[in-house]
């Protein structure tokens, strides 16, 4: 599923295309056709991302509502629109570029109510200025669910998919496991400041590199790592494989219904000191 720092370029892409202007709006497939053709002819006022939500705002206090799942795509393409290909669930096109949908799980035309609904919902997004990071620990200050699960749960905080959760936490030292309610609210602090930075970067670069300058193939003389998710990574999926930092071989085990992956060493378990 893509991660939070895709829908934010998306976003902006789709802005760059087409805010401002007047678009055509259509339905190839036609699971979207009907509110396709009320949209039709007007004009684009803005995209956002919330998390892993897109939003696109036309006239008249109308959102498209996207959520791309896992396999869906938005492709965003220069010049005249091509016969379509595929499912394609929704077309915008102004003449100068053309943006299609395929296998989103929500395409809908929502108001502003249904709009703040999603976003109310929703934790913290690290691209987004007006997100509060406090919300978030609030939540984790309380839980004994471990923090690689926390991570991964949208309402607690938005955006983070399972690259970001394992480069993270590497990063911070923290072991995937460890309950929320035993960090310290430093340790929350340095997790949210570091994903503002990587995720950042991702919208940038637009792809996912988190090894810090010293670990990089050219510093370290090593093979670029070959992934189709691409970017530079510590422990995601590099199972088996020895550490960046430390030699240890990669772990990883079930957590949250995904992969998790870390190092012992570097990700010592979290042993309480409390009296038992």
């Amino acid at each position: 599923m893509p991660e939070g720092h895709t829908l934010h370029r998306l976003a902006t892409d789709l802005t760059a295309a087409f805010a401002g202007r007047q678009v055509r709006v259509s339905s190839p497939q036609g699971r979207f056709a009907a509110d396709a053709a009320t949209l039709d002819g007007a004009t684009v006022v803005a995209a956002e991302s919330a998390g892993k939500h897109l939003f696109v705002e036309l006239e008249g206090d109308r959102y498209i509502h996207v959520h791309l799942g896992l396999i869906g795509s938005f492709d965003v393409r220069s010049g005249p629109a091509p016969a379509p290909v595929g499912q394609v669930r929704l077309r915008l096109a102004n003449g100068e570029a053309y943006a299609d949908l395929r296998g989103a799980i929500v395409c809908d035309l929502v108001g502003p109510e249904r709009r703040a609904e999603v976003l109310g919902a929703l934790g913290p997004d690290p691209l987004r200025p007006d997100a509060q990071p406090d919300r978030a620990w609030q939540r984790i200050r309380r839980s004994t669910r471990p923090i690689g699960d926390l991570l991964l749960d949208q309402s607690v905080l938005a955006g983070v998919g399972n690259v970001y959760r394992a480069e993270v936490l590497f990063r911070q030292r923290i072991h995937p496991q460890r309950p929320g309610n035993t960090l310290r609210v430093s340790q929350w602090r340095a997790i949210w400041d570091d994903l503002v930075v990587l995720m950042a970067d991702g919208v940038r670069l637009g792809r996912i590199d988190t090894v810090r300058p010293e670990h990089t193939p050219e510093a370290m003389g090593r093979a670029a790592r070959e992934d189709d998710h691409g970017g530079e990574v510590y422990v995601y999926r590099r199972t088996g494989q020895p550490c960046l930092v430390c030699e240890r071989p990669v772990r990883t085990e079930v957590l949250a219904g995904r992969n998790s992956f870390w190092c012992a060493r570097c990700q010592p378990r979290f042993r309480s000191r409390a009296v038992q």
